[in-house]
């Protein structure tokens, strides 16, 4: 599984990877983390508004960071 943040590294962007790795070590389960900051390839992904959280290539959240749970809910869903 591969779980990219999509943002300029803004504390929002921060934030978000932050709790996507602790939504991952509560549920046990490994992933790898990409930060992606290069407007290019966020675009590229249709998100206009960051930062943005893409699970395996599939945006599942544009222009908020998630909590822990709400991102634990999106990985469930893809087990």
């Amino acid at each position: 599984m591969i779980i990219k943040v999509l943002g300029s590294g803004c504390k929002k962007c921060v934030t978000l990877t932050e709790n996507t790795h602790a939504a991952l070590t509560r549920l046990g389960r490994q992933a790898d983390v990409v930060k992606v900051t290069d407007f290019a390839e966020i675009a590229a992904h249709g998100v206009m508004s960051t930062p943005a959280l893409a699970i395996d290539d599939e945006v599942v959240s544009v222009g908020k960071v998630l909590t822990c749970d709400e991102i634990e809910t999106l990985l469930k869903a893809r087990q």
